[in-house]
Formats: structure tokens, C-alpha cells, sequence
């Protein structure tokens, strides 16, 4: 009878110690670990195609410890919203750019109108000093670390008259993200530019009470804008980047092993977006095109000289550093 009690007894003690190492191997609860992204494109855009991969990933090199649920379309609400959510403990990830100025003013410089002369240009800034100093003030001051990165096509303005000039730009209503620098500049160059989600344009435009926005020709596309919109007015007036973010505590929460494997999957998705973004840029332009959008030549001296000071008058000292800085940079 002592002998059973005893086996029975080193038993419990193995079975207790298994979970443990278990526990402690799934983040110390036991459980696997749900993560969820959310983001404003469709399933068919590079982000959502990218961020599928990288979820894949993780989820295997983590031998499916964490598992990324991904949220298109802003159906976890806008950016704000999604990174309100992240800081809150309801969300995880998200994927965001300029927006992030309103909690770290330097991520105003992912998208200056302006600031960087091509897409070569903003990989050189990205990777560089310059990029890495927006990188520490957003883990900072919004609590959220850049895992990964998108470059993006240039944003050019969409409408239903052709607008070659900024004098075709009076009375004209546009929405543009909650970026204070896009209103600043919009303003200057004579449009009437008003803050709203991206899920909101679609219908905006439809009623009338948008005339136009402004975009790179993926989400132009994503967002079934050529159903709505007759010309892509090739501003290019800002080249830029975007992030894929998880919340600092979210990731801090992780095993050493497990914190490894995002990292290392997050290094592989970099490589996957950009072959990607290679593949479907130029074919996005001629889908447009095909859907009935004309692309129209402006006169980008014209607008580059109405918004640049406006840029330079709206950026504190801090950023206009930043953004002469990167003016530099080869």
C-alpha cells in the first residue's frame, strides 16, 4: 500500500512538473496564444496577402503556440482605433504609417509630402540612421514595435474632373487620413480636405459629400474606388512607407523562443512584400485603367511649390530636422 501511494504520488509530482514546462513554454498560461491583426485593406491587397504569410510563419515556427487572426477591411475599427485597441489589451497588431504621428511625432516623416525623391530613396531612409530613430520614438511614445515594413506606391489624387493644377482644386472636398500635416498642405495647395476612414470614402464619394481623395493606386483599386472615381491625378506627392506594429506588451509577454520566431518570421514577410509589391504595382495600374480610370499628367512643380511650405510651416523643430535630414540622404 506505501509503494502505491508513493508511485501515485511521484506521479502527480512528473504529471505537475510537464505542465509547468508546458505553461511556461506557451507564454505561461497553457494556452495558445491568439493574436489578432487588423488593418484597412481587402484580402486580395499585398498587406493582407503578406500578413497571411507572415501569420503562417509564426504559427509554424512557433510549432503553434501563437496564432494570428488577421482583420481586413478596418473590421477591427480605423488605425486609431485598432492601436487604441492594442494599448488597451484588446487587439495586437496593426499595420499603420503616418497616423502614428499622433502619438510619436516623428512617424509624420513615413509620408511628408515631398520628403523623399523615389521609392529608392525611402528604403535608403527606412533602414538607415533616420529610420531607426522614428522606429525607437514609436516603441516610446505609442507603445508598439515595428516588426516589419512595406514601401508603397506613390499616392496620386483621385476625382471625377481632371485636376492638372492646384488652381483645379477650388471648392474641392477631399478626404485625406487623420494626418494634421495632409490637412496643413492640402489646404495650401486650395482643396477643402476633411479627416475620414478609409471604409467611410466609398460611400463619401457616392453621396457627394467628398468630391476626391488621395492614395496610392493599391488601396485606390482595394477600395473599389474606380467604381466611384473617373481620374488618378498623378500628384506623387508623397512617396513612403508603412508598418507592420505589435504591441510592446504583447510581445514582451513572450517566451525567449517563441519572441525569436516573430522576429525571424517578420524578417521573412519583409522579403515576401516585396517581391510582391514588385509583381503587383504596374498590374494594378493597368486593372485600373481597365476598369474605366484615366491616369492624368499634372503639373507636380506647381504642386510641390504650394505644399512645401506648408510642410515646412506645419512640422515642429523636431521633425523639420528630421525632414531636411532626410532631404540629404542619397
Amino acid at each position: 500500500m506505501k509503494k502505491m501511494k508513493l508511485t501515485i504520488i511521484l506521479s502527480a509530482i512528473v504529471l505537475f512538473l510537464t505542465a509547468c514546462g508546458s505553461d511556461e513554454a506557451n507564454g505561461g498560461n497553457g494556452d495558445t496564444i491568439e493574436w489578432k491583426l487588423g488593418h484597412l485593406s481587402d484580402e486580395n491587397h499585398i498587406w493582407h496577402k503578406t500578413a497571411e504569410e507572415f501569420a503562417s510563419l509564426v504559427n509554424e515556427k512557433t510549432n503553434g503556440e501563437i496564432e494570428i487572426e488577421i482583420y481586413p477591411n478596418n473590421s477591427l475599427g480605423g488605425e486609431t482605433d485598432t492601436i487604441n485597441s492594442i494599448q488597451a489589451g484588446t487587439a495586437d497588431l496593426v499595420i499603420s504609417g503616418e497616423t502614428l504621428q499622433n502619438w510619436a511625432p516623428k512617424a509624420a516623416l513615413l509620408a511628408a509630402p515631398y520628403a523623399f525623391r523615389d521609392l529608392d530613396h525611402v528604403t535608403s531612409v527606412v533602414e538607415g540612421e533616420i529610420g531607426q530613430e522614428i522606429e525607437d520614438q514609436i516603441k516610446e511614445e505609442a507603445g508598439l514595435t515595428p516588426l516589419y515594413y512595406h514601401t508603397r506606391a506613390p499616392r496620386n489624387l483621385t476625382s471625377n474632373e481632371p485636376i492638372e493644377s492646384p488652381a483645379d482644386l477650388s471648392g474641392f472636398s477631399m478626404r485625406v487620413p487623420n494626418v494634421p500635416l495632409f490637412l496643413d498642405t492640402w489646404e495650401a495647395a486650395g482643396a477643402n480636405p476633411q479627416v475620414m476612414d478609409f471604409n467611410e470614402v466609398f460611400t463619401g464619394i457616392q453621396q457627394g459629400v467628398i468630391d476626391g481623395q488621395e492614395n496610392p493606386v493599391d488601396l485606390i483599386q482595394s477600395g473599389g474606388l474606380y467604381e466611384v472615381q473617373q481620374y488618378v491625378n498623378r500628384t506623387e506627392h508623397v512617396h513612403s512607407w508603412i508598418y507592420v506594429l505589435v504591441g510592446n506588451e504583447q510581445l514582451e509577454a513572450l517566451n525567449d523562443e517563441q519572441r525569436d520566431a516573430v522576429l525571424e518570421a517578420a524578417e521573412e514577410a519583409q522579403k515576401i512584400g516585396e517581391e510582391l509589391y514588385q509583381e503587383e504595382i504596374e498590374q494594378i495600374e493597368g486593372e485600373l485603367t481597365d476598369n474605366g480610370m484615366e491616369f492624368v499628367d499634372v503639373d507636380q512643380e506647381a504642386f510641390r511649390e504650394v505644399m512645401i511650405p506648408a510642410v515646412e510651416k506645419s512640422l515642429s523643430d523636431e521633425q523639420l530636422d528630421l525632414y531636411n535630414r532626410i532631404l540629404e540622404v542619397e
